[in-house]
C-alpha cells in the first residue's frame, strides 16, 4: 500500500500567511483550508481569557518593539515586568546551576523574586523507577540520583510561583515539567552538551559534509 503524503507548513516555501497574501497560498496551505469555526473559537479565547490574552498581547508588543535587539534573557526580564509576575520559579538542571546563578543575580538586580529547584531534588536513585544499573551514567557504580522534573513542578506550585522558567532540563524531563507545571512556563536554555547548548547549530550545519545527518539528508 502506498504511503499518502500530507503536506504541512514545513513544506511551504512561501509563508504567505505572514501577511495574508492569499493569492500566493500553496494548494495545501493550512490557512487556506483552516476550520474557520475553530479559528473563531481560538481568537475568542485571546479576547475572553484575561491571562492568556494578556500573555499574547504582551509577547506581541515585546516582539514589535525589540525584535532582533534584545537577547532571550533580556526579553524574559521584560516579559516578567510587563506581566507583573511577583515570584518566578526556576526549574534548573544541576549541571547548569552556574548559568542559573548568573541569571538569578540578574533577577535580583531587577528586584524580581525567584525560587530555584534543581533537577536532582529528593536524591532518588534511578533504580527506584526501573532504570537499570548499566544505563546509569556511572554504569552502576553506586548511587546516582534521577532527574525529578515532576517534583520540581510540585515544589514550585507549593511556592506559589506565577511564572516558571526551564533552564537546561534534558529532553523528556522538560516534557514532564511542562506537563505538570501549574504556572505558565517558558524555556530559557535547551540542553545540548555537544553544541554548547545551541541545538540549532545541528540544523545550520546539516547540509555540510561533516553533518551527522548525511544519511537522512542523502548527502
Amino acid at each position: 500500500m502506498a504511503t499518502r503524503c500530507t503536506h504541512t507548513c514545513s513544506d511551504c516555501a512561501v509563508l504567505a500567511c505572514r501577511s495574508k497574501t492569499e493569492e500566493k497560498y500553496p494548494a495545501f496551505c493550512l490557512t487556506e483550508k483552516v476550520d474557520h469555526q475553530l479559528l473563531d473559537q481560538v481568537v475568542q479565547i485571546y479576547k475572553d481569557d484575561e491571562e492568556l490574552g494578556n500573555i499574547a498581547r504582551v509577547s506581541a508588543c515585546i516582539e514589535g518593539e525589540f525584535y532582533g535587539r534584545l537577547t532571550r534573557v533580556e526579553e524574559t526580564i521584560e516579559f516578567i515586568k510587563r506581566m507583573g509576575y511577583k515570584k518566578i520559579g526556576i526549574a534548573s538542571c544541576v549541571g547548569l546551576m552556574n548559568e542559573t546563578r548568573i541569571f538569578t543575580k540578574i533577577l535580583k538586580a531587577n528586584k524580581i523574586k525567584y525560587y530555584t529547584v534543581g533537577c536532582k531534588i529528593g536524591a532518588v536513585d534511578k533504580t527506584e523507577i526501573g532504570i537499570p544499573e548499566e544505563k546509569k551514567l556511572n554504569r552502576g557504580c553506586g548511587h546516582e540520583s534521577m532527574c525529578n522534573p515532576i517534583m520540581q513542578a510540585k515544589v514550585l506550585a507549593e511556592q506559589g510561583t506565577d511564572f516558571n522558567i526551564v533552564i537546561g532540563l534534558c529532553v523528556g524531563h522538560d516534557t514532564l515539567f511542562l506537563k505538570h507545571s501549574e504556572a505558565p512556563t517558558t524555556v530559557m536554555i535547551v540542553k545540548d552538551r555537544v553544541l554548547g547548548h545551541n541545538p540549532v547549530m545541528a540544523l545550520y550545519t546539516a547540509n555540510t559534509m561533516y553533518s551527522r545527518f548525511k544519511r537522512e539528508l542523502k548527502l
